[in-house]
């Protein structure tokens, strides 16, 4: 709590209690969940419905982020299921050469979620198995960077978007962390992507309108879109790497405060705010939450509690009235992905996760 404002009520832990024991209901028995497996398509998410691995180390994370871990706690046995599944697809060099963390055509941003909650499982765990697994997937990530400093859907793409970068910054973030080794070269460089899509100053965006304090999606393909979830996705990540020892030099931390503070009035405009309607029709309401909520804990780390109790109170509430009988919450890419997601974001005043923390 902060003072008189209760971050985790009694409605609030009804919903996070009945989206962890749907997570649970619906793992399949070999430790996966499912959901679609696609891509934006204009305002569309386009794909077909398969195993998805970054919809499962997101429902991973969610029982994390309630203190459980594998053989402990009510959600142990699930958390132990999923491990068991990423190491026995993944670990073989035989069915995975080259360390891409990739099932039925899933792309960078699932690799990136594995291995961030890879990253949270070894560092509570120490399991060699995982170390091995997540060495290899880090190694990937950092041998795909492509000379714009970023990453786009497949390893060895040529272009970038900030959304993939966001992913994969935070995924090495929390690899180093847990003591894997990462260069500081390659996070240099996406931290250098990650300000050049900055918009300090009024500019006009792809559809003509001006816009201040987002981020682009693609800084070399001007002029090309901003939104909540780009900006919040920038946001967190430069507050991630910002504490990082020797990473950046001043003038670095300068540029990073800078698209920080001016990136958190964006993300409080509520002009740029997503409408609660977009949690059911939309595929990057909680995408956008995610992040946001990160940036949010930090701002209020750091700048004082009235960012973090403005907008935790009123997405919190959101989302609560959100959530269907059955315990789930449902977009356009299935109630798996918006059930983790949606407790993910209401378990962050928990602050067990490494990610959640400072």
């Amino acid at each position: 709590t902060g003072g008189d404002f209760i971050e985790i009520d009694a409605k609030t832990q009804r919903a996070i209690d009945r989206g962890l024991a749907y997570l649970a209901r619906k793992q399949r028995p070999e430790g996966s969940w499912t959901d679609i497996i696609g891509r934006k398509v204009n305002n569309q998410y386009i794909g077909h419905h398969g195993v998805h691995v970054g919809v499962s180390a997101l429902c991973g994370m969610a029982f994390m982020a309630g203190g459980y871990l594998p053989g402990r706690g009510k959600y142990g046995k699930n958390l132990e299921r999923l491990v068991d599944f990423f190491v026995d697809t993944f670990s073989s060099p035989e069915n995975n050469p080259d360390g891409f963390i990739s099932l039925n055509e899933s792309r960078m941003y699932s690799h990136a979620f594995v291995t961030l909650f890879l990253a949270e499982i070894y560092g509570m765990t120490h399991r060699p198995e995982i170390r091995v697994l997540l060495k290899r997937a880090v190694r990937l990530i950092e041998t795909s960077q492509n000379s714009q400093g970023g990453w786009r859907y497949l390893p060895g793409a040529k272009d970038s978007d900030l959304s993939i970068v966001v992913c994969q910054l935070m995924a090495l973030r929390a690899a180093r962390n847990c003591g894997i080794a990462v260069d500081p070269a390659v996070i240099r460089k996406a931290i250098d992507y990650v300000l050049k899509s900055y918009i300090p100053h009024k500019t006009l965006n792809y559809q003509y309108r001006p816009v201040q304090n987002g981020f682009w999606y693609q800084c070399y393909n001007l002029p090309s879109r901003t939104s909540y979830a780009l900006t919040a996705a920038g946001v967190a990540s430069l507050f991630a790497v910002s504490e990082g020892r020797g990473l950046v030099d001043e003038k670095t931390k300068r540029k990073i405060e800078k698209a920080i503070r001016g990136g958190l009035e964006y993300l409080l405009d509520p002009y740029h705010q997503p409408p609660a309607s977009n949690m059911y029709s939309t595929f990057d309401y909680f995408y956008g939450h995610y992040y946001a909520a990160q940036a949010m804990y930090q701002a209020g780390l750091r700048y004082g509690r009235h960012y973090w109790r403005r907008w935790f109170r009123k997405v919190r509430d959101e989302i609560v009235r959100g959530q269907y009988p059955d315990g789930r919450w449902e977009d356009l890419v299935g109630p798996h992905y918006a059930t983790a997601m949606a407790t993910l974001i209401l378990q962050i005043p928990y602050r067990y996760l490494p990610i959640f923390q400072r």
